[in-house]
C-alpha cells in the first residue's frame, strides 16, 4: 500500500508529584468529597507547586519520557506542535522553547490553542503534515498548568482542574493504520461561558483586572455541561455512522476527561460497554490539553495493533469533535 496514513508510534507523559485530593479541597472551599465525586468523578488532581516552573516544564518532561521510551533521536523530529491553553508567555511560543530544550533543533514548532480540544485539533494537524509526505516525525504535546489560572476560592472550577502533560509521535504508515477520519467543529456562541476575561487585547492587564480576579478561569457550569454532553456525543455517533462502525467494531473510547457524567453520556450514545471506555479522571481531574495523551499513556499496555479507537473532546469557545484512529503497534 503506497497511501500514507499518519499513525501514533510512541507516547509519553508526565504529572507532578503533589497530589491535591478532595479531602484537602474540603479545607480550602465549601465542598466535600462526596459532592465532587458524584458530580465529576474526580478524587484527586496533580499540581505543579514550583512557582518558577510553567507549562513548558511539564511538556519537556513528557517529551523526554517519550524520547527515552521509544529511543528516538530528537534531531530526527521534524516539527513540534504544542497544544496548550496555558502558554508560558502571551507572545513567545512555548512550543519553540520546548523543542529547543529537548534537543529537537532541526524541528520547527508552534503553539495550538483550542481550549480542551487543543490536543484533538493537534492530532488533525499533525496527521495532515505527515500525510503530506513532507514530514516524517511530528511530535504533538498536550500540556497545561491549570493551577496557574484557577481561583482556589471558586469551588465551581478549583475542584475540576489539574496539571499534567502527554506527548505522542506521529509517523507515516503504509498499512492503513493511524488516523482514519475526523469530525471537528466550533461555535462562537460559547465565548462567554468558559473563559478568562482579561489579559488579552480586548481587556489588557491592569491593577483593577488583577484585583477583580479577571485572570482566572470562570465557567457557567450548567451551560458548558449541556453543550459538552450534546456535542461530544453527537460527534462520536456521527464518526461511527460515517465509517460504518458498530459498537462491536470499536475497541476503545478515549474521551476528554472533563466530567465522568459527560463521558458516560458519550459512551451511552455509542452504546459502548463500560469496559471499552478509558478513564483516569479520578486521578488527574481535567488537565485540559493533556487529558487524551495521558489516557493513551496510562492504558498503552491494553492497546493492540489494529484496534479501532474513537477520540472525543469538548472545549471552551466552543470547540469539539471526534477522531477515528487505528492503533499502529503493540507495546513491547
Amino acid at each position: 500500500m503506497n497511501t500514507i496514513t499518519a499513525a501514533i508510534t510512541a507516547v509519553g507523559a508526565y504529572v507532578p508529584d503533589f497530589v491535591l485530593s478532595n479531602k484537602v479541597l474540603e479545607t480550602m472551599v465549601d465542598t466535600n468529597d462526596e459532592w465532587i465525586t458524584t458530580r465529576t468523578g474526580i478524587k484527586e488532581r496533580r499540581i505543579l507547586k514550583d512557582a518558577d516552573k510553567g507549562t513548558s516544564f511539564l511538556a519537556i518532561k513528557a517529551a523526554q519520557d517519550l524520547i527515552a521510551k521509544a529511543n528516538i533521536d530528537p534531531l530526527e523530529i521534524d516539527m513540534v506542535i504544542m497544544a496548550t491553553a496555558t502558554a508560558d508567555m502571551p507572545v513567545a511560543s512555548t512550543g519553540v522553547y520546548v523543542a529547543t530544550e529537548i534537543g529537537a533543533t532541526n524541528a520547527f514548532a508552534y503553539d495550538l490553542q483550542a481550549a480542551c480540544s487543543s490536543f484533538l485539533y493537534g492530532m488533525s494537524t499533525a496527521a495532515a503534515y505527515v500525510q503530506s509526505g513532507r514530514y516524517k516525525k511530528v511530535l504533538l504535546i498536550g500540556a497545561d498548568k491549570m493551577s496557574s489560572i484557577v481561583d482556589y476560592t471558586d469551588r465551581a472550577t478549583c475542584i475540576i482542574f489539574g496539571d499534567g502533560a502527554g506527548a505522542v509521535l506521529f509517523e507515516p504508515n503504509y498499512e492503513g493504520l493511524g488516523l482514519q477520519d475526523e469530525y471537528l467543529r466550533s461555535d462562537g456562541v460559547g465565548r462567554d461561558f468558559l473563559k478568562i476575561s482579561a489579559g488579552g487585547s480586548l481587556i489588557p492587564t491592569t491593577e483593577e483586572t488583577v484585583k477583580n480576579k479577571q485572570h482566572n478561569i470562570v465557567q457557567d457550569g450548567k451551560t458548558v455541561f449541556k453543550y459538552a454532553v450534546t456535542n461530544m456525543a453527537d460527534a462520536s455517533e456521527l464518526i461511527l455512522k460515517r465509517n460504518n462502525l458498530t459498537k462491536d467494531d470499536v475497541n476503545w473510547l478515549v474521551p476528554h476527561q472533563a466530567n465522568k457524567r459527560i463521558i458516560d453520556a458519550t459512551a451511552g450514545r455509542m452504546e459502548l460497554e463500560e469496559s471499552k471506555v478509558l478513564m483516569n479522571i479520578e486521578r488527574y481531574g481535567n488537565t485540559t490539553s493533556a487529558t487524551l495523551p495521558l489516557v493513551l499513556n496510562d492504558f498503552e499496555h491494553l492497546l493492540k495493533k489494529g484496534d479501532n479507537i474513537i477520540f472525543a473532546a469538548f472545549g471552551g469557545g466552543f470547540t469539539w469533535g471526534s477522531i477515528y484512529l487505528k492503533w499502529a503497534y503493540d507495546k513491547k
